[in-house]
């Protein structure tokens, strides 16, 4: 979602707990070079998932310490879930790749409520029976196009 959700997942990934980080993430994490600033806050996130054993090892996430790999399956939803925001309003391409919006799907359906109950979500919305697959992903988000 941005660079400072990486610079929290390369920190959590690591072991690192919240109270730890503590503020130093807090405030302008962008600097002059946005651009640059969020490519190496990906990098980082990444190589935090990559190190062996990160996956199975507990990340301190507010909600809760959960495996890693179901962190790095929350932050993949949160790098990919803002794709679906007002771009159309801006002529942007709102359409979402196919691949990736089935992966989303196998990562969020299981947890739904949990992040509903955690406010993450808003309620599943209504949607016609020719809903595309899209504006049905969309719907179980609590989002509408």
């Amino acid at each position: 979602m941005s660079s400072q959700g990486n610079l929290w997942a390369a920190e959590l990934a690591a072991g690192t707990t919240i109270e730890s980080v503590g503020g130093r993430l807090d405030g302008d994490v962008l600097g002059p070079d946005p651009a640059r600033s969020y490519a190496t806050s990906a990098k980082a996130a990444a190589a935090a998932f990559l190190r062996p054993g990160a996956l199975e090892a507990p990340c301190a996430v507010s909600y809760g310490p959960v495996p890693g790999s179901v962190y790095a399956g929350h932050r993949f939803l949160d790098v990919f879930h803002p794709r679906v925001g007002p771009g159309h309003r801006y002529r942007q391409d709102t359409a979402l790749d196919p691949d990736l919006m089935a992966a989303c799907r196998q990562i969020i359906e299981p947890q739904l409520e949990l992040f509903r109950a955690a406010g993450a979500l808003a309620a599943e919305l209504p949607v016609p029976p020719d809903a595309t697959p899209q504006t049905r992903f969309l719907a179980i988000l609590g989002r509408g196009r």
